[in-house]
């Protein structure tokens, strides 16, 4: 399995946002949006080994956090809308304090804060942070299952760093310039692809 974690500092916690506004009123949800895709969509086909992590850290809901996992993913689709409207409609769902609901095949939503989910992912595999100042990828052996770890515009917070660092992740970068998160996971999907071919 992969897993990636990707935090929204400032996405929306609610779905009270217009799907033609994501990158606005939405607190960057477009970001999120482009990582889902690039979490999961080969050519003709889905990843299902994958499970991605949107931890949406904006609005007076926070915090809240949206899962898609691979293997029982349905109704997605390349376009950001489509995306963007499966996100919406998990926000939207009540959800209580320890419950994960399920939204439409493949898509939960929980209260889940970036902590919860670090201290929920730690027995499925071993994290790796993606930060400008780690090994390079290519150099890099990649644990059996990853949690990659990123932040959206923003790098994480000093708190959110440490807590992540606790579990003795290991930092690598992409490369000699800084690229936005979802070609960041593209690539690290391609590292892990060729050495498992």
């Amino acid at each position: 399995m992969k897993y990636f974690v990707i935090t929204g500092h400032r996405a929306a916690t609610t779905g009270h946002f217009k799907l033609d506004d994501i990158a606005g009123g939405a607190g960057r949800l477009d970001i999120l949006v482009r990582c889902v895709n690039s979490a999961f969509f080969l050519s003709h086909n889905l990843r299902k080994d994958v499970e991605a992590y949107l931890v949406c850290m904006g609005g007076e809901d926070a915090p809240k956090t949206v899962i898609f996992k691979g293997e029982e993913l349905r109704y997605l689709n390349p376009d950001e809308r489509s995306t963007a409207s499966l996100i919406r409609n998990a926000l939207m769902k009540p959800v209580e304090p320890g419950e994960e609901v399920k939204s439409s095949p493949g898509v939960y939503v929980s209260r889940m804060s970036f902590d919860d989910v670090m201290d929920d992912l730690s027995e499925k595999g071993e994290f790796v942070y993606l930060k400008e100042d780690g090994v390079d990828c290519r150099e890099f052996e990649f644990p059996e299952n990853p949690i990659f770890v990123l932040g959206d515009n923003r790098d994480l917070t000093e708190e959110e760093e440490a807590k992540l660092l606790s579990f003795s992740s290991e930092k690598i970068n992409i490369g000699p310039v800084s690229l936005h998160a979802d070609h960041c996971m593209i690539i690290v999907h391609n590292e892990v692809d060729r050495r498992s071919a």
